[in-house]
């Protein structure tokens, strides 16, 4: 897609996220890796009334070349770029959101993911989700966490398209707007499950993971 088809992109996917609860207030942002630089969501707005004119314009060194000013989560979304590509080249779509459950989860006691093999859609569609300990918003140290977090599980044979920030929310990735999205609904949908689920369920074990890996090319 051309420059103004990115920016009507991201404004639609902000909205249809705002409008579906997904995000709240000014919570949330969105960034989407040109050929010669990025978009992204300016800081503080509300993604369900997103202005396409408005959006930040970086070069591909980050420094701001027009629009409002940036979202301060930018250096995060750079460094899951540069540590995402080694694995998953078409990587073209940063989304974060504070969604409701998912945070929910990272109030309770939790290990190093998020959730586990729930659903055979959440194990296609999305895969780990690592949980980063908690950091201030746009601390370096959390998104250096991140980049060596997507490295760790992608040398391991296992690439991610998420991570979720503790208190704060999911990171996910793709290769559009459109297809990031996706991934953060079905998210979104297995950790509400497993909220409101009134007791632990069990996982699928692995001869069912494995069965999803043969069939669908599963990444777990």
């Amino acid at each position: 897609m051309n420059e103004t088809q990115a920016r009507e992109e991201i404004c639609r996917v902000g909205r249809s996220l705002f409008e579906r609860g997904y995000v709240h207030a000014t919570a949330g942002n969105i960034s989407l890796r040109l050929d010669d630089g990025f978009l992204i969501t300016p800081t503080d707005a509300c993604l369900g009334r997103l202005d396409p004119a408005r959006l930040a314009r970086l070069d591909a060194n980050g420094q701001q070349l027009g629009g409002d000013r940036a979202s301060k989560t930018l250096a995060l979304h750079r460094q899951i770029y540069d540590a995402a590509q080694r694995f998953d080249p078409g990587t073209r779509c940063v989304i974060h959101t504070h969604s409701t459950h998912c945070v929910a989860l990272t109030l309770r006691a939790q290990g190093e993911e998020l959730l586990p093999a729930l659903t055979p859609y959440f194990v296609m569609k999305v895969g780990h989700v690592p949980l980063i300990p908690y950091h201030r918003p746009g601390d370096p140290a959390a998104a250096a966490l991140v980049a060596e977090t997507i490295a760790r599980y992608g040398e391991r044979g296992a690439p991610i398209r998420a991570v979720m920030l503790e208190r704060l929310g999911p990171n996910v990735w793709h290769d559009s707007p459109a297809a990031a999205m996706a991934t953060l609904e079905e998210l979104e949908e297995t950790a509400r499950l497993l909220c409101l689920s009134p007791s632990p369920p069990a996982p699928l074990d692995e001869a069912q993971i494995e069965e999803l890996r043969r069939s669908f090319g599963a990444r777990w």
